[in-house]
């Protein structure tokens, strides 16, 4: 089975053909300190055993220029898809939806809080964005969300009007580990599994926290993995955001994982990315 990342990031250095223009107006520090071109990803990827990657637009760096990222899936079709990022409140949404879809993208990613929006907004269940949501809806195109925990109901809202949207939660939303098992505190994010078309994100924000408390990652990852189910859970690096080389975060989330079972991890190591993202099986 191949190795498949969902969640890494690019930054090119050349900032006159990519100017930067971060949410939130402040560039996140990562993508300021730690540039990095696919060229260079394509060869952490190599290393780490790596096979595809779905890149995910980096909104703290280019805000809704998606522009590096549809140039890599150019450069590089054989191993990249790209989920961008738009203004999904813009009368012309829908129009520039389907522009970036003509140029790789099959995601789209909805920067809903993060470092440089540190409040959780709101804005995704205004009614403006509904026509975005009908499209990605035809199109079949899964939209991730960066949100946090409290963002929660809002985004019920939008599934119980939006179902056949697949939803991918970013770093599964924050969902709180610390009162380890039974874990009531992630009580409402375990919910979700009833929703047929969340599926879910780990991360190194979920695997290497800085203090897993009273959890532990195979009860914690144990219960996510009853509740949903691995078909429903995928790998994403973070990198470079998160620190270390992509070899290093593969190997740690593998050893989050070694508990499950193999045919588990071969869902969420790979099989699942190619449900999310069928442009990777090619």
């Amino acid at each position: 089975m191949p190795v498949i990342d969902i969640h890494p990031h690019i930054v090119s250095p050349d900032t006159q053909r990519y100017p930067l223009a971060p949410l939130g107006g402040t560039q996140s520090t990562w993508s300021s300190e730690r540039p990095t071109t696919y060229q260079t990803l394509i060869k952490s990827m190599d290393e780490a055993g790596v096979d595809k990657a779905a890149i995910v637009h980096s909104s703290t760096a280019y805000g809704y220029d998606n522009s590096y990222v549809a140039d890599a899936v150019t450069a590089v079709p054989s191993r990249f898809t790209a989920v961008c990022s738009i203004d999904v409140l813009a009368p012309d949404a829908v129009k520039t939806f389907d522009y970036w879809l003509g140029r790789g993208c099959t995601g789209m990613r909805l920067f809903t809080t993060g470092s440089t929006l540190p409040d959780q907004s709101t804005w995704f269940v205004d009614p403006k964005t509904y026509p975005f949501w009908e499209h990605a809806a035809a199109k079949n195109i899964p939209v991730c969300m960066q949100m946090k925990q409290e963002g929660l109901p809002l985004l019920r809202q939008i599934m119980d009007r939006f179902p056949k949207v697949s939803i991918i939660l970013d770093h599964l939303a924050r969902a709180p580990f610390e009162d380890g098992p039974p874990y009531k505190a992630a009580e409402k994010f375990l919910e979700l599994a009833r929703y047929k078309q969340v599926y879910l994100k780990i991360t190194p924000v979920n695997v290497t926290p800085k203090s897993w408390s009273k959890g532990t990652p195979d009860t914690f990852f144990g219960k996510v993995l009853d509740t949903f189910g691995a078909s429903r859970i995928a790998w994403g690096s973070n990198f470079p955001n998160s620190v270390g080389t992509l070899s290093e975060i593969l190997g740690a989330a593998r050893k989050a994982f070694a508990f499950a079972k193999p045919s588990d991890q071969d869902w969420i190591f790979g099989k699942t990315a190619l449900t999310l993202y069928p442009a990777l099986a090619k």
